[in-house]
C-alpha cells in the first residue's frame, strides 16, 4: 500500500535549501523522527506542525497537502 501524502515538509525544506537534520536539530527531535515526518510514514503533533512552520517561517497551510 502506497504511503498517503499528508504533510509537506519535505518539500518546503527541499525549496528553502535545508536538510532533515537541520531541522531536526532546529525542532529538538530526531534525526528518524523528522525522516519519518518528511516521508510522511508518521505525522508530527499539531504543536509540533505550528513549530515547524515557525522554524521554516511559512504559514502552517504550506506544510499539508490540500485536501480540495
Amino acid at each position: 500500500m502506497a504511503l498517503e501524502r499528508i504533510n509537506r515538509i519535505k518539500e518546503v525544506l527541499v525549496i528553502q535549501g535545508k536538510s532533515q537534520v537541520w531541522l531536526a536539530e532546529e525542532l529538538g527531535k530526531s534525526t528518524t523522527s523528522v525522516t519519518a515526518f518528511c516521508n510522511n510514514k508518521s505525522q508530527p503533533h499539531l504543536k509540533d506542525l505550528k513549530r515547524i512552520a515557525e522554524i521554516l517561517d511559512v504559514d502552517i497551510r504550506e506544510l499539508l497537502v490540500s485536501t480540495k
